[in-house]
């Protein structure tokens, strides 16, 4: 790709952006002023987005938890439009993916394969950049925008570390290569390197959104016998089996006896692997009392939105199982985002259906009610449109 703003590069940037002003209410599309990239950042312009459950979240918090105003989004693709000193890993032109997960390269635990968790670069959700905890947004009466998950995708033009950025293919199209930052990578991440499902092994998912139907995904290429689908929404089964689901729960519908003991009914004693994605302490116990004893896991994914503990039977663990976190499933991103990548180019994946919505830039909040109504699995936002 050829220069792609000849005239910025260490200038400056007005551009349109989302900002969140207070929490829950809808977003307001407002000129701002991006700096331009310090040391070891990269300035992105960004080609489309979409809403992840994660936005929503941090979009509810209120104060002081939540910190306003920000511009919020995590999931995107862009193109690299400037880059700061020391940057040598992308270049002007490059087409890049975000990701909330730093990856440093250079610290023991990004040297190692025991775990994604980046030490020198730790996660947070915000409101700065990694390096200084200042931003790189001003808005129009001067004031301070903050940044979201270290990336901050809704706006025109955003400043990413670059410990989390990574180069991509442009062989893979902007939509399918803009779910990689999150829910794609998750969900098949955590199903191919946290819980290593193995052929004819019994699985069962709590929760069939986005990072759901891509464990199942992962599960059935791995050669799951079983893949069980448990959600409150029955049209959840029919996309479901498009990504592997063979069987399908409704706990509406479970008023006779409790979901672990049908579970355990179907899978005679208990799911091999339980995946929990929907962020509930009690649907976390709920898949923990339905795996099997001696080696059942239980792979924890969902963030817990109420901030309960989990409780759970130490007589359980002390039969054999075992409960596992799942931190954007286990992905180192600047590896395996772009093996991912590949994968899809090369026709072994494929996540086309997630994509339920588009929607213009200008049309960003219709994305926040298509996906809080549970009408929409992916909505990939247009920066152009």
């Amino acid at each position: 790709m050829g220069s792609t703003s000849p005239n910025t590069t260490g200038k400056p940037i007005r551009c349109k952006a989302a900002i969140g002003r207070k929490a829950g209410e809808p977003l307001v599309i407002e000129e701002i002023e991006v700096a331009p990239p310090k040391a070891y950042e990269v300035r992105i312009k960004i080609l489309c987005t979409s809403l992840c459950h994660s936005d929503i979240t941090g979009w509810k918090m209120e104060a002081p938890i939540g910190v306003y105003p920000t511009i919020f989004g995590h999931e995107a693709i862009g193109v690299v439009e400037s880059v700061g000193d020391y940057v040598e890993e992308v270049k002007e032109g490059d087409r890049v993916v975000p990701s909330f997960l730093a990856n440093c390269n250079e610290c023991i635990d990004c040297k190692s394969e025991k775990s994604n968790m980046c030490t020198k670069f730790q996660f947070r959700t915000g409101a700065g950049m990694p390096r200084d905890g200042t931003s790189r947004f001003i808005d129009s009466n001067g004031d301070v925008v903050h940044h979201f998950l270290s990336v901050s995708s809704f706006v025109e033009y955003t400043v990413v570390d670059i410990a989390h950025v990574v180069k991509i293919s442009t062989e893979i199209a902007l939509d399918k290569a803009c779910l990689l930052s999150c829910g794609v990578s998750t969900g098949l991440g955590a199903a191919w390197k946290v819980a290593d499902v193995q052929k004819d092994s019994t699985v069962a998912i709590f929760g069939l959104g986005v990072v759901g139907l891509m464990v199942a995904e992962g599960a059935r290429l791995r050669g799951a016998s079983k893949i069980i689908g448990v959600d409150m929404n029955p049209e959840k089964f029919k996309i479901g089996k498009k990504f592997g689901v063979t069987d399908f729960i409704n706990p509406k519908d479970c008023s006779e006896k409790p979901i672990k003991e049908v579970i355990k009914e179907m899978t005679i004693g208990g799911a091999d692997i339980c995946f929990e994605c929907i962020g509930l302490a009690s649907v976390m116990n709920d898949a923990f009392t339905s795996c099997r004893w001696g080696w059942g896991k239980t792979i924890i994914i969902g963030v817990e939105m109420h901030g309960t503990p989990l409780s759970v039977s130490p007589y359980e663990v002390l039969w054999g199982k075992s409960i596992t976190g799942s931190f954007f499933g286990g992905i180192k991103p600047k590896t395996d985002i772009p093996l991912l990548a590949k994968r899809y180019i090369d026709k072994e994946l494929d996540w086309d259906e997630i994509i339920t919505h588009e929607v213009g830039f200008q049309d960003i909040n219709k994305a926040f009610d298509l996906l809080i109504e549970g009408k929409s699995l992916r909505c990939i936002i247009w920066m152009n449109k």
